[in-house]
């Protein structure tokens, strides 16, 4: 059933009649906007920032439909949810979460942007099947599901993002005609239609599996992430399901647990020296794995996979390992091979190529992700950014290895199965959220 003709018992409101623009406000900057053949249509205008055509309402839990096209695939636009406007970080700002309206090449339609912001939230390099289903110079169907802490949307009936977010349980709804800076991208127009809202008798809509849940509530999985397979490796409470890597126990000092999260503390940057590497008491093999950590200025760390503690070695175990850097600050950042050793690189065999804009600064919580796939096909994520991929077993990777400081070790991150390991670089790095999916 289309949603056109819906059931009685569903209470939908039109939050436009198709004939003016009674309920809205426009915020932000100067581009217009106008009633044009049942459509409101907003059209961008030079040395404009961002402008926002706002409910003049506020909304908490509900279901959003609405139909978006916008005209050219340079342009770009948005609708904001339970947003806000002009607060004291950001004055004169509409800011809060925006389901993206991207016709360009990147076609991250659907993804969940932070705007004014944490910025990007849910980009669709974490789910890029669903790229394909927004379709440019056409109207496109966006449903957007509001409902306590987590936000899901969909474009034309594809299932697109899913975000779990402790912040702005109520706000405005906006459609955003996006700032120009190029007096040639002026004149430009996103179409806006059937804008409907539903905000009782709510019920949560289902999700096919497999779909990554980008989730700020710390140390917490919700009932779609426990059905899916994802458990937690640190409760944010207790050391269960780890231990030394040097030995059976977990350290009795140099690592401690406060406020949810676990944090190695600093020795001077003497490589285990203090507390030493921490590893999971299991071993795995094909695996998604998710984790949040902050960095101190000039601290080291790292995440390392496929650890099998085989090797001896005085200072860090070996592995495959995500770099955790503070790359303006720590001399490792220009070591190695063309910053094979920067922040969330596969340190020492290859760089991870990561937008600015998805590095978070020091001091604030990053996202880091690993996805190991059964066949061995690897990649690294930072932030919802895939930063890197690799083939691990195959000709390219071991001619990296070679190339390594890994050279001397034979068969180099090819093991089975293996550990999962926090180093001890002697910074102060705290870590929570650690989250895991095994892959069949």
């Amino acid at each position: 059933m289309s949603w056109h003709a819906r059931p009685a018992a569903e209470t939908w409101q039109n939050l436009f009649d198709g004939k003016t623009l009674t309920g809205w406000k426009r915020l932000g900057g100067t581009a217009d906007y106008k009633v044009e053949n049942g459509a409101i249509v907003g059209t961008t205008v030079a040395n404009s920032g961002n402008t926002f055509l706002v409910t003049e309402k506020e909304y908490g839990d509900y279901v959003l439909e609405l139909d978006v096209k916008i005209d050219d695939p340079s342009n770009n636009s948005g609708v904001q949810t339970r947003s806000h406007f002009d607060s004291a970080e950001q004055p004169g700002k509409v800011y809060g979460r925006q389901v993206e309206v991207d016709p360009s090449a990147r076609s991250w339609s659907g993804g969940i942007y932070d705007e004014a912001r944490r910025q990007w939230l849910y980009p669709l390099d974490l789910h890029p099947q669903a790229k394909t289903a927004f379709k440019v110079g056409q109207y496109n169907h966006l449903k957007v599901e509001c409902l306590g802490n987590e936000m899901k949307t969909w474009v034309n009936g594809v299932p697109v993002a899913y975000v779990v977010d402790p912040i702005d349980p109520s706000g405005f709804i906006g459609l955003q005609v996006h700032a120009v800076s190029d007096a040639a991208q002026a004149g430009h127009k996103v179409y806006f239609k059937n804008i409907r809202i539903k905000t009782t008798d709510l019920k949560p809509s289902a999700f096919p599996a497999d779909i990554y849940v980008v989730n700020f509530v710390p140390n917490y999985l919700n009932a779609y992430e426990k059905q899916h397979g994802w458990k937690l490796l640190f409760d944010g409470k207790t050391p269960a399901g780890w231990r030394s890597a040097k030995g059976p126990a977990f350290p009795a000092a140099g690592w401690e647990i406060t406020d949810g999260t676990l944090t190695v503390q600093p020795s001077a940057g003497k490589e285990a020296a203090n507390g030493g590497d921490i590893v999971t008491n299991a071993e795995y093999s094909a695996f998604d794995l998710s984790f949040e950590f902050k960095l101190t200025p000039g601290a080291n760390s790292g995440v390392k996979y496929f650890v099998t503690l085989a090797e001896k070695t005085e200072g860090s175990a070996i592995g495959l390992e995500y770099q955790v850097l503070d790359d303006a600050l720590h001399p490792d950042a220009k070591l190695g091979r063309d910053g094979d050793r920067t922040l969330a690189s596969l340190y020492d065999l290859k760089t991870a190529n990561k937008p600015p804009r998805f590095v978070h600064p020091i001091g604030e919580w990053n996202v880091g992700r690993v996805v190991v796939y059964p066949n061995n096909h690897i990649e690294h994520y930072l932030n919802g950014a895939k930063v890197l991929e690799y083939e691990r077993g195959s000709k390219e990777f071991r001619d990296l290895v070679a190339q390594s400081k890994y050279h001397i070790w034979p068969n180099f991150g090819e093991a089975k199965a293996g550990h999962l390991l926090l180093q001890d670089h002697g910074n102060r790095v705290s870590f929570r959220s650690i989250k895991l999916k095994e892959l069949k």
